[in-house]
């Protein structure tokens, strides 16, 4: 980890320590995995409790810069843009070893819940605009309550990747991509004229 900050130090070992100990860890450990004190991960995160958070919201912040305001998506067509969407998702949750933790396990943890809530509602208010956008352009109905079906949207992405997450073996990302995605384009009475090139929301 040369040239890596502390508490960047810290937030990886502690990340691998999760992944080993499935979902348990402790600080001596973490601060021994990172080659710093203990005394440094207290300082920087303030209890073990603290540092699963600052995992989780790197995880988060991670997973944001892949899939959703950091991601280099199509632009062809609003369809084209949305169906790439849920393949970078779920193929980041498939390469990330961290992930069937995340939505699992840790998921219930009460440091967590604040972290997951945050990005959650991030989530939800750029989907209902998304949507909105969408509307706007004849894309979406303007039937379809956007706020409504972005939440649904979203717990039925989640509930069906902690599913994938944990099956042996795991379906196959490309084909649970066109699953999901032929989902949500029945949800959405999606029409042809949404995959026509030029109608970018």
């Amino acid at each position: 980890m040369a040239g890596v900050g502390t508490r960047e130090k810290l937030i990886r070992a502690a990340e691998e320590e999760l992944v080993r100990g499935h979902g348990h860890l402790e600080m001596q450990a973490v601060a021994k995995r990172a080659r710093v004190s203990v005394g440094l991960a207290y300082h920087h995160f303030g209890s073990k409790a603290g540092l699963i958070a600052a995992v989780v919201e790197d995880f988060y912040r991670c997973l944001d810069e892949a899939a959703f305001s950091g991601a280099r998506l199509p632009a062809e067509s609003w369809t084209e843009r949305e169906r790439a969407r849920i393949g970078a998702y779920i193929a980041f949750h498939y390469a990330h070893p961290f992930a069937p933790l995340v939505i699992g396990t840790l998921s219930r943890a009460p440091e967590v819940v604040d972290v997951e809530a945050a990005f959650t509602t991030k989530q939800l208010a750029a989907g209902a605009f998304m949507l909105e956008a969408a509307q706007r352009d004849g894309i979406v109905p303007r039937d379809i309550d956007p706020h409504l079906t972005i939440s649904l949207m979203i717990g039925g992405i989640r509930q069906a990747l902690i599913g994938s997450l944990t099956r042996q073996p795991r379906p196959d990302p490309g084909k649970l991509t066109d699953d999901i995605w032929a989902f949500i384009a029945a949800a959405l009475r999606l029409t042809a004229e949404a995959d026509a090139p030029g109608r970018d929301a």
